[in-house]
């Protein structure tokens, strides 16, 4: 008797990424992970996403001018003052009418501020924002946090227009790494797109990045799993966000229900 096969989300991702890895295979550079999961451990946090509400836009709109975002909690890593996160009206938002606004007077590189959504948590989250810098650029770096634990414990993509770089970095019990960097060309728009994928193939995990539609750092890494996901700047910042969304890459879901024989 024929059966016909019942396919998941998770198999048709995994063979959409193996065929986008292989196109950009020329251009990756590998950054060994400190500790990886078991597949046992893989199993269990892949599990614990297959709940509702994990597809997320948030677009600030629903709140008033001058209130604190709701449904998101503010960390920060290294010294210096706590950073304000307000709501802000904007006829020019991407999403009309609301924007997130971010200032920061810390004066250290290594000083990281936080804001992260309180009620989800992914290990494979597909996340973006439409950003916008200050006009001169020179204290705007900033970008997105994933795989977040706590205030020493997250995957950041940071990006720094004003010297046209963008970072993936680690930070695990308050120590920063590095794990990849790159030169970008931002297009001449006054809001730029920000994207990172984390992604699994077989046994390896690893996160692609991408600033403005073209790819920029790619590196793999199994350090931090399930964590929740929000937005950061580094040290004298003043950045505007808006449209920040985060859906699961994989799901337990089937695509398709099962056979009827």
């Amino acid at each position: 008797m024929h059966v016909k096969p019942r396919y998941t989300s998770r198999v048709f991702v995994v063979l959409v990424s193996a065929m986008i890895a292989g196109e950009w295979s020329g251009c990756i550079g590998l950054v060994h992970a400190i500790q990886a999961e078991s597949q046992t451990e893989k199993e269990a946090n892949l599990k614990s996403q297959a709940q509702g509400n994990l597809f997320n836009r948030w677009t600030f709109d629903q709140q008033k001018s001058g209130e604190v975002p709701a449904g998101f909690s503010a960390l920060g890593f290294g010294e210096g003052p706590d950073a304000d996160w307000r709501i802000k009206a904007d006829r020019d938002a991407p999403s009309a009418s609301n924007i997130l606004v971010v200032n920061s007077a810390c004066q250290a590189v290594s000083c990281y501020r936080l804001i992260v959504a309180d009620e989800f948590q992914y290990e494979y989250p597909d996340l973006s924002v439409r950003m916008r810098f200050p006009i001169d650029a020179a204290t705007g770096v900033g970008g997105v946090v994933f795989g977040v634990k706590d205030a020493t414990h997250f995957y950041a993509a940071v990006v720094n227009l004003a010297t046209k770089t963008f970072e993936v970095i680690r930070v695990v019990d308050g120590t920063e790494t590095r794990l990849g960097r790159a030169s970008i060309t931002p297009k001449a728009a006054p809001w730029h797109m920000l994207r990172i994928q984390r992604n699994t193939i077989i046994s390896k995990d690893f996160i692609e990045t991408f600033f403005d539609g073209q790819l920029a750092v790619t590196v793999e890494d199994q350090s931090l799993a399930v964590g929740r996901v929000g937005l950061l700047v580094r040290g004298h910042t003043a950045l505007d966000f808006d449209s920040l969304h985060a859906i699961p890459l994989f799901s337990h879901r089937p695509l398709s229900a099962p056979a009827a024989y």
